[in-house]
């Protein structure tokens, strides 16, 4: 009888080193959140100092997502084959290299139209290295956790990333540093938040590098128990693979299905991550107040609880993924039931967004609808894994290149409706009022289109038909 015919329990107690790997990705989760939050709350500061209007605004925004979505795919692909730790590794160095680079740009040096071209370079170009995160560790999670642990760890990595966006507000306007300027005038200092999150970045990679493998075979601390827990009863034999089933991809409904259903996610959801500071500053009036104020915590709680919120749902939706499928064997509704019911309560939330005046009953509302659309995650990426296989690293990648799509078209379309409903309204009438309302009713109905996706979405189908008799 070999290793992996062998019960788990004839040969001991499994030891727990896939919970060390579990750490090192809500880690890197959380590392890359810090860096894409920090620039939507500075996102005024930098409008300001480089005189920008809310379309060019928007292009920051979506230059980062729109290289963040190209490039899913790509790194995927490299992770799928050339593993994980070294896909990681060049990707956190390159994104943290560039994260520092964005506290170098100075319009005064290089001239407004100069200044803003270098910002949209290096905003892009951040965007490339963090395209790979989640494909690559959606890859390491695979290698190293059994199928009924994947939507419970997928879980727990947007759990973390959630939670540190959900801080960094605060961290971000606790570090900011206001000097006045040579006529008295108070100004900002913003850059040197940026040279300290990239250096994160570079730590986390030297203790990675000493201590991840690819796979548990790899590592003498990980038992024969362990070893057969994680491949279960039909263990995958390939380790990697030098090309793409592209045809298999470009014909899967179901792989289709699931992107669909990530461009209307993450449309919805960057909001929360680039627009709502300033949204709360322009249309309720609210400031960051000095330091360590009332105005401080008010401000950063209220510009935070999203994401907050949001980490409690990645949680908790891995987690139930995970418990309908243990319970009723159904793999299909395990991962459908909890896309179609938080999606759904997500539309209806955006909708009731445009009825609330008051600004802790609109971030409550805003928090929840988060919140549900957080449950989702959990089941949208462990539908990667069960789909993909031994191409869930590329799976992953299509899912979130698709679904980045959707967060670079809201970057620039939101500030777009907001410039232009400036010609739809009546002299006199508060054309940023009627711009946000037409937004809400988009955010709303994408996340009616995603959950209707999800409906269509079944898990048990993979990308590569063959493998379903696997």
């Amino acid at each position: 009888m070999g290793l992996n015919d062998s019960p788990v329990s004839d040969l001991g107690t499994p030891t727990r080193v896939r919970y060390g790997v579990l750490a090192f990705a809500c880690t890197l989760s959380m590392i890359t959140y810090l860096d894409r939050v920090c620039f939507g709350t500075v996102a005024g500061y930098v409008q300001t100092e480089f005189r920008l209007s809310d379309s060019e605004k928007g292009l920051l925004f979506t230059a980062f997502a729109l290289a963040y979505a190209l490039f899913e795919v790509p790194s995927g692909w490299l992770g799928d084959v050339f593993g994980p730790r070294k896909t990681l590794i060049r990707i956190v160095l390159w994104w943290s290299f560039f994260t520092a680079v964005t506290g170098l740009i100075y319009p005064e040096m290089l001239g407004l139209g100069v200044a803003f071209a270098a910002m949209l370079a290096v905003r892009f170009l951040f965007g490339m290295g963090e395209a790979g995160a989640y494909p690559n560790l959606a890859r390491a999670l695979h290698n190293w956790f059994p199928f009924q642990e994947r939507g419970f760890a997928q879980g727990m990595v947007w759990m973390a990333g959630r939670l540190a966006g959900g801080f960094t507000p605060f961290l971000v306007l606790a570090l900011l540093i206001e000097r006045p300027t040579a006529h008295g005038d108070p100004t900002t200092m913003w850059r040197h938040i940026f040279w300290i999150f990239g250096g994160l970045g570079v730590v986390w990679c030297a203790i990675f590098w000493l201590w991840f493998r690819d796979r548990p075979e790899q590592m003498p601390s990980v038992n024969a128990a362990e070893r057969a827990l994680i491949a279960g009863p039909t263990p995958e034999p390939d380790v990697s693979h030098s090309g793409g089933p592209w045809r298999h991809f470009l014909l899967s409904g179901n792989l289709w299905v699931l992107c669909l259903m990530y461009f209307c996610t993450a449309y919805g959801w960057y909001f929360n991550i680039t627009w709502l500071p300033d949204y709360l500053r322009e249309q309720f009036g609210l400031d960051r107040g000095s330091r360590w104020s009332a105005a401080f915590w008010k401000f950063s709680l209220l510009a935070g609880a999203p994401l907050l919120l949001g980490s409690l749902a990645c949680v908790v939706g891995g987690f139930l993924t995970d418990e309908f499928i243990r319970r009723t064997g159904n793999r299909k509704w395990g991962r459908r039931f909890f896309g179609v019911l938080g999606h759904g309560l997500c539309s209806s939330l955006y909708l009731s967004s445009l009825f609330v005046g008051d600004v802790w009953l609109f971030v409550a509302v805003i928090s929840l609808a988060t919140f549900f659309n957080d449950l989702t995650m959990g089941s949208a990426w462990a539908s990667c894994l069960d789909i993909g296989r031994k191409y869930s690293g590329m799976v992953a990648g299509c899912m979130n290149m698709v679904g980045n799509l959707g967060g670079a078209a809201a970057g620039y379309i939101t500030g777009w409706v907001l410039d232009y409903s400036a010609h739809l309204v009546e002299p006199g009438a508060d054309a940023k009022a009627f711009g946000w309302r037409v937004n809400f009713l988009i955010f709303a109905s994408v996340y009616a289109l995603a959950t209707a996706l999800w409906l269509r979405f079944d898990s048990t189908k993979p990308v590569i038909p063959e493998e379903g008799a696997a």
